[in-house]
Parts: structure tokens; C-alpha cells; sequence
């Protein structure tokens, strides 16, 4: 990644491959939000449920696809394009330039690195940048849930127009504060992801590039990516979906009341649901993300 550069040159450069590899992934994203919303006792149609429910990743989107038109792969992407350019832009921005570059950090953040080891204070950095770019991100994320999760299958109608009338109607029938629900599993699992991505991605390109044949290129850097990728959706699976159930649905009481709910009605394989869906997500979007601020870089 970046070798020596101001903290806004990071954020914008990184916002714009986060937004690059948004579009290129957000059908695999929408996928894995259905899945991961899915019940087993769902009170849906016969043919309804026997398309979507049990079915895997291809299943979905061919559903989705076949019921509610291709485009519908794609929703959410308005406030997934918000999503990433403050999440991503944020994330990597206040993450690279403390490891590369301290004297173009945030200050607040130096004190992280501490005396640790190389890879603890990565992680830890890595962590801290993640939870202060998700809790700026989370009303973005909410909306693009709760867009992803309006499909025909559902019992539960929102029926927002677009990403801006479901911010103003989450305001006004729900109050501003609604705008941050889930957040407590959202900033868990984006630490969780966010250490395991922007760590892993640097120790497994560095691990690859000490192996006979490897050089610093595309190649090296699309196996650090699926890497990395693989390892963040191993870990970051459980909390999200409990994330995503509790955007897309409000009669969970707090994070607590979400995780043993699914646990009692669906069993701990439930937290699982949407794995490869997740993967192909993210080893796909760390791969486009990295290459893309790596050419930019």
C-alpha cells in the first residue's frame, strides 16, 4: 500500500477503490443479506421458499434475479457508494499513513503504536481505524441493508423509494438515534474485519514476497487479498449476522437479545449462513480494493 503519503491523499485514493470494488460486489453482498436474514420457519409462499431458503449462493441470486429483475442485485448501491467512500476512505486513511508515514497521522492515533510488536500494534491500529470510520458509516449502512433486505420474499414492507427518503423516513419515524441501530455489532465486526484484512493483507503479501518467484505485482497482491479476505470472513461471520439481522429487523432488544434468539431458533450454524456468499464478497472486494489502491499507489 501507500509508502509515504498525507492522510486526505490516503482517504480519497482508498474511498475511490472502496467505492470501485462496491459496484463490482454489491450482488454477492445482497446475496449474503438475504441469507443471512433467512429463518427456519420461514411463513413464506411455497415457491417463494423453496427458492430462497436453504438454497445457496448462486440460488439467491438467481432468485432474486428471476423475481424482482436483475437490477435488484444492485440495491442498496446509493448507500453502499456512501458506505464506502467515508468507511473506506476513513479506514484506510487513518490505518496507512500511522504505519508508513507518523508524521502525517492523525496525532490521537500515534499513541497506539506503543512498544509492541510489529504485527500487534498493526492490529491495533487497524482495529481503532475501523471502529471510528464504521461509527461515522453506520446510518449508511443501515439504509443499504434495509434496501438489500425489501424483497418480494419479505413479510415486512418498508417500501423506501431511494437511499435519501429512507434516511429521512428512519429520522422521522424513528428518530435520528435510529440511524445507529446495530451499531454495537457493527463496530465488532468491522474491528474484527477491518484487523483482519488490513493486517493479514500486509502480512501475507510480505509472507509472499520473502517465497522464491514473488515479486511485488498483481499476482502477489490478488493472493494477499483472497488471503486476507478468507481469514476476516473465518472470524467475522458470527457478529455479521447478528449485524445484519438487526438492521433488518427491528424486534430484536439489543445485540444480547439478537445473538441468543438465533441461537435458540436457528442453532450456531446459523451464524454461519451466507459463508460463501461472504467470501466470494469479500476475497473479491479485497482483491479489486488492493489492486486498484495498489495502481493507484
Amino acid at each position: 500500500m501507500a509508502t509515504d503519503s498525507s492522510f486526505s491523499a490516503v482517504f480519497f485514493s482508498s474511498a475511490f477503490a472502496a467505492c470501485f470494488a462496491e459496484v463490482c460486489t454489491i450482488p454477492l453482498d445482497t446475496a449474503k443479506v438475504r441469507l443471512q436474514l433467512q429463518r427456519k420457519t420461514p411463513s413464506l409462499p411455497a415457491p417463494l421458499a423453496s427458492a430462497t431458503v436453504g438454497g445457496g449462493t448462486l440460488a439467491t441470486i438467481l432468485c432474486i434475479a428471476r423475481e424482482e429483475g436483475v437490477a435488484a442485485l444492485w440495491k442498496g448501491i446509493i448507500p453502499g457508494l456512501h458506505r464506502q467512500f467515508l468507511y473506506g476512505g476513513l479506514r484506510i486513511g487513518l490505518y496507512e499513513p500511522v504505519c508508513t508515514s507518523p508524521h502525517s497521522c492523525p496525532s490521537f492515533l500515534l499513541q497506539f503504536k506503543g512498544t509492541s510488536s510489529q504485527q500487534q500494534s498493526k492490529t491495533s491500529l487497524s482495529s481503532l481505524a475501523g471502529v471510528i470510520a464504521i461509527v461515522v458509516a453506520n446510518p449508511t449502512d443501515l439504509v443499504k441493508v434495509r434496501l438489500q433486505a425489501d424483497g418480494k420474499a419479505n413479510t415486512v414492507k418498508r417500501n423506501y423509494s431511494g437511499a435519501l427518503n429512507a434516511y429521512a423516513t428512519i429520522i422521522r419515524q424513528e428518530g435520528i438515534g435510529a440511524l445507529w441501530t446495530g451499531l454495537g455489532p457493527n463496530v465488532a465486526r468491522n474491528a474484527i474485519i477491518n484487523a483482519a484484512e488490513l493486517a493479514s493483507y500486509d502480512q501475507f503479501k510480505q509472507m509472499f514476497l520473502k517465497l522464491p518467484g514473488f515479486t511485488d505485482n498483481i499476482f502477489t497482491h490478488l493472493l494477499a487479498g483472497l488471503g486476507a479476505g478468507f481469514f476476516a470472513v473465518c472470524i467475522g461471520s458470527p457478529v455479521d449476522v447478528v449485524k445484519s439481522r438487526m438492521m433488518g429487523d427491528s424486534t430484536y432488544r439489543s445485540t444480547l437479545d439478537c445473538f441468543a434468539k438465533t441461537l435458540k431458533n436457528d442453532g450456531p450454524g446459523a451464524f454461519y449462513k451466507g459463508f460463501i456468499a461472504n467470501f466470494c464478497r469479500i476475497g473479491s472486494w479485497n482483491v479489486i480494493m488492493f489492486l486498484t489502491l495498489e495502481q493507484i499507489d
